[in-house]
């Protein structure tokens, strides 16, 4: 009896001695704080507020990091105007008769005369021929004449030199006046002072500058001399 009671004393100063879950009395209990995130699982993890992970990255300041639109929609492609417009056509026919403002003959009869010109403008040479494919320079000339209701017969451009008058001044250069060239063996129909038409034996019918190599070659400007009252040929 006296030995059960010696252990049960000895039990009880042992538990004074021991705390719970076996740690002396007197020395604290390491503790392990357990950190929880009040951010509900399927959030995304916060960003970082940590002022040396701030520091060890760089700021982005560069205009180009930003983020840029999505297109929803294929472009549309503008083409830009041109920085020089064109003004009109660049065919000679219709630059020369632009400036061809001073006729020789009446206003009607220029008319035709120019349509005429334009009509055949481009066919190409052949000596002795007038048309409707082939033109040398007086069947050209006799052609034109006759379109714009001006008998006219088909001569040689010698005789044409001798079935018309003279010329001289401003009216050399207005248009429908004849211009004859190398000794005689040419001839054409001015456009302006600027130049004439004629057909070409290189070129066919076509507009060309005396500036150079036909300034050189004229002999003299005539007018033709209508035989008969001018009237538009229907």
């Amino acid at each position: 009896m006296i030995l059960k009671k010696i252990a049960i004393l000895a039990v009880a100063a042992l538990s004074l001695t021991v705390g719970f879950g076996g740690n002396v009395l007197g020395q604290e209990r390491p503790r392990v704080a357990k950190t929880t995130s009040s951010r509900p699982i399927n959030q995304p993890p916060a960003a970082s507020t940590d002022i040396e992970s701030r520091k060890s990255t760089p700021a982005i300041t560069s205009s180009n990091s930003l983020s840029r639109p999505v297109l929803t929609s294929n472009p549309t492609l503008v083409t830009p105007e041109p920085l020089v417009k064109k003004t009109g056509s660049s065919s000679p026919v219709n630059m020369v008769a632009a400036v061809a403002g001073k006729p020789a003959y009446t206003a009607s009869v220029s008319d035709l005369m120019m349509g005429a010109i334009r009509s055949r403008y481009g066919i190409k040479y052949h000596y002795g021929s007038s048309g409707p494919n082939r033109y040398d320079c007086s069947g050209f000339v006799w052609a034109v004449f006759n379109d714009a209701g001006i008998p006219l017969e088909r001569i040689s451009a010698r005789s044409m030199w001798n079935q018309s008058e003279t010329v001289t001044g401003d009216d050399r250069f207005k248009f429908g006046t004849l211009v004859f060239f190398n000794h005689l063996g040419h001839v054409g129909i001015v456009a302006d002072e600027n130049g004439f038409y004629q057909a070409s034996s290189s070129k066919g019918i076509t507009y060309s500058k005396f500036e150079g190599y036909w300034e050189k070659r004229i002999v003299g400007f005539r007018r033709i001399v209508p035989a008969a009252p001018l009237a538009a040929k229907k």
